[in-house]
């Protein structure tokens, strides 16, 4: 008998939930002129508070790489993210283009940051 080559013939389904977990933190600060130089707002982590009303301490949260995302909103609108930026450690929030935010501004940001859990099912059919 000459050599042959057996191929499994099987069907196979797969499902797969996921949950995407976000977790999200609010910053808020109202702008003071001594924060600001010129057309730009330096704000350090320690001048904003945080959601509960309590002054931040330490750094704000960053995002994950490639799973989270800032938003900033200036007396109530969403800024474009090409006008700022939040330091890699969390230390300050610089905002370019400002010096025609007035004194006294509410600014948030929203930091949301996922941590996506998957558990996948297969079952063979055949």
């Amino acid at each position: 008998m000459a050599t042959k080559l057996f191929k499994l013939v099987i069907d196979a389904i797969t499902t797969t939930d996921t949950d995407i977990n976000p977790e999200i933190d609010k910053y808020f600060y109202e702008l003071r002129e001594d924060e600001r130089t010129g057309d730009t707002v330096t704000i350090p982590a320690t001048q904003f508070t945080d959601d509960d009303g309590n002054i931040m301490t330490g750094n704000l949260t960053t995002v994950s790489t490639d799973n989270g995302y800032y938003l900033l909103f200036i007396n109530g609108v969403l800024q474009q993210s090409s006008l700022y930026t939040v330091s890699g450690d969390g230390s300050q929030v610089v905002i370019t283009e400002a010096s025609t935010i007035p004194v006294g501004a509410p600014i948030t940001l929203i930091v949301t940051n996922f941590a996506p859990v998957s558990d996948s099912n297969t079952t063979i059919t055949t």
